[in-house]
């Protein structure tokens, strides 16, 4: 049985910043240090304003309203995510448009945008799938030349880079998770970034029940919600961040290791990683089965490794759409429904041991 280090990890500086807090009068959103953390998260991934919330969900639903995503709009998703991608889309009352990824980055196909335009097609989100990012320059000047707004769901890219630019700054806005088995983690929390100021003020009021800066508790000005982060999430952030890079430069290193020792394995084809990729979080180790997909899964688990079969379906084979409770709009997807018999993952525990428990994990994986 190889033994991976555990996750979450908290430290001592955790709990000196918790301290901090509970000897304060002010637990909740409204502490300063949630506002200290929402500036140096949006720093850190390249952008001028952040607007933390209780969860990845509901920032990807505050950034598509706040941007003025309307219901009947049309939104292109990839195929392939976690759920919340679509359901956001859906629970604004837009419509998800769901497209193909490519063969293998696990990643949307920007040549296959093109054809699912309608005169509803409105924007498009970005799912950097694992840690490497989407083609964000074919992407992003898709929706240039077609007048959509440009998203990112960037829950998987905690300080992953494009030519070194990091997730989450080449659209209009951006949404992070900060859920209990992200690389950062609060147990559950969001964020979305921007650099548009006028989106942060629209975000940060309707996340504070549509109240405005300099006004009354109690004036709203817009229907909102109370969607705050508390200052004990804030607090437990604070001590990831300052942590993130030195764990990146971690699993950066073991994945290396972990490609020389799979190098010309046969029956895997790993993700790949385009090389405007400089930076990676490695939130998960990605990869297709030729055959024996569940059975590799078993045997991998039974020696303490993290893998998981794929999805069980599309986002467009969830109940929710095939039952009629949502309107969607599908194009063809044959890669993603080939995922869905063959891929499989690995989450970044893997990749947090020393290197000779890395090479240990990979070879367990050639068997």
């Amino acid at each position: 049985m190889i033994s991976l280090p555990a996750w979450p990890v908290a430290t001592a500086r955790e709990t000196e910043l918790l301290e901090k807090v509970l000897a304060s009068p002010q637990w909740g959103g409204f502490n300063a240090i949630v506002g200290e953390f929402e500036q140096k998260f949006a720093a850190y991934q390249g952008c001028q304003f952040g607007v933390s919330a209780v969860n990845g969900t509901v920032t990807l639903e505050m950034m598509l309203s706040c941007a003025g995503i309307q219901p009947g709009d049309e939104v292109i998703v990839p195929a392939i995510s976690f759920v919340s991608t679509a359901t956001a889309v859906s629970r604004i009352g837009a419509v998800p448009v769901f497209v193909d990824i490519e063969p293998l980055s696990f990643n949307m196909d920007p040549s296959v945008v093109r054809a699912a335009l309608s005169p509803k097609t409105r924007a498009l989100i970005a799912v950097h799938f694992g840690g490497p990012l989407a083609d964000v320059d074919a992407l992003g000047v898709f929706c240039r030349e077609h007048g959509l707004l440009f998203f990112e769901d960037a829950a998987h890219a905690h300080g992953s880079e494009w030519n070194g630019k990091r997730a989450g700054s080449f659209g209009l806005a951006s949404s992070f998770s900060f859920q209990n088995g992200k690389v950062m983690t609060a147990g559950e929390g969001g964020i979305v970034l921007t650099s548009d100021e006028a989106l942060a003020a629209r975000l940060r009021s309707y996340a504070n029940q549509g109240r405005r800066p300099g006004h009354s508790f109690f004036h709203h000005f817009e229907i909102g919600n109370n969607y705050r982060l508390t200052a004990l999430q804030a607090a437990v952030l604070t001590a990831q961040l300052e942590r993130l890079d030195g764990q990146i430069e971690r699993r950066t290193a073991n994945w290396r290791v972990f490609q020389d020792e799979l190098a010309g394995a046969p029956g895997i084809r790993w993700q790949t990683i385009p090389r405007q990729v400089n930076r990676s979080a490695w939130y998960l180790v990605l990869g297709r089965v030729e055959e024996g997909r569940d059975a590799a899964v078993e045997r991998w688990n039974a020696a303490g490794i993290p893998a998981s079969p794929f999805y069980p379906h599309p986002l467009y084979g969830n109940p929710v759409y095939t039952g009629g409770h949502a309107p969607c709009r599908v194009m063809p997807c044959p890669n993603a429904e080939a995922y869905i018999r063959d891929a499989f993952w690995i989450g970044f525990r893997a990749l947090m041991g020393d290197k000779d428990t890395t090479r240990a994990v990979a070879r367990c994986i050639r068997g």
